[in-house]
C-alpha cells in the first residue's frame, strides 16, 4: 500500500483550519506578533507550513497572518472582529471555503 504524504499532509492542514475557522477566539489571542510566533497549535500544522504575521506591535490594534502549506492557505485578519479565510489556489485561481 502507497501513502500519499503530500495529499496526507494537506488533509491535516486542512483539518486543522477547519477546526480553527469555528472558533478563532480560541486561537487568535495575541498582544503581539511575537505572541502569534509562539503559538503551540501552529506546530499542529504538517512539516513544511509556513506563516507570517504583521501587526499589534507599536500599539497597532490590527492583526493580519497568512498561514500556508503547498497552495492551501488560511488568513487571519484582526480589527474590530476577527475574519478568517481558508482557501486553495488552483493554478492561478483562488478556491475559498
Amino acid at each position: 500500500m502507497l501513502i500519499d504524504f503530500i495529499k496526507y499532509q494537506l488533509q491535516q492542514f486542512d483539518n486543522l483550519a477547519s477546526r480553527i475557522l469555528p472558533e478563532p477566539e480560541k486561537y487568535v489571542q495575541f498582544d503581539s506578533v511575537s505572541d502569534f510566533y509562539k503559538e503551540p497549535w501552529l506546530d499542529d500544522f504538517p512539516q513544511g507550513t509556513t506563516w507570517a504575521a504583521t501587526g499589534l506591535d507599536d500599539g497597532a490594534e490590527e492583526f493580519y497572518a497568512i498561514i500556508r502549506y503547498k497552495n492551501h492557505y488560511l488568513e487571519i485578519h484582526h480589527t474590530q472582529y476577527t475574519t478568517l479565510k481558508f482557501g486553495i489556489h488552483d493554478s492561478g485561481n483562488v478556491v475559498s471555503g
